[in-house]
């Protein structure tokens, strides 16, 4: 996966590539992996719910960021969507 500042290509099952920006990342101790939540850019110009992605991945030895791996297990899910509503409460708590 490549990254700009918080931008990451992610390749689709059909192998096209998709401009993705990163909503936030985090570590966790429970599973050993880290997590990154992203969705596609482009997807926030009409109003619709924007389609919010998650995969764990595993930084690798010299810090660069390692393969996407989806998400497994529904304990790995129910964490996920535990920081994403935190998050956004937090989003919400600044404006």
């Amino acid at each position: 996966m490549n990254h700009g500042e918080n931008n990451i290509t992610v390749v689709d099952e059909e192998g096209n590539e998709q401009l993705c920006e990163v909503l936030f990342t985090f570590d966790s101790e429970e599973f050993g992996k880290s997590y990154v939540l992203y969705y596609p850019i482009g997807a926030d110009d009409d109003e619709e719910e924007i389609e919010i992605h998650a995969s764990s991945f595993s930084p690798s030895e010299n810090n660069e960021d390692g393969e996407l791996m989806p998400i497994e297990t529904d304990e790995e899910w129910d964490l996920i969507e535990e920081m994403l509503n935190t998050f956004m409460d937090e989003q919400d708590e600044e404006e």
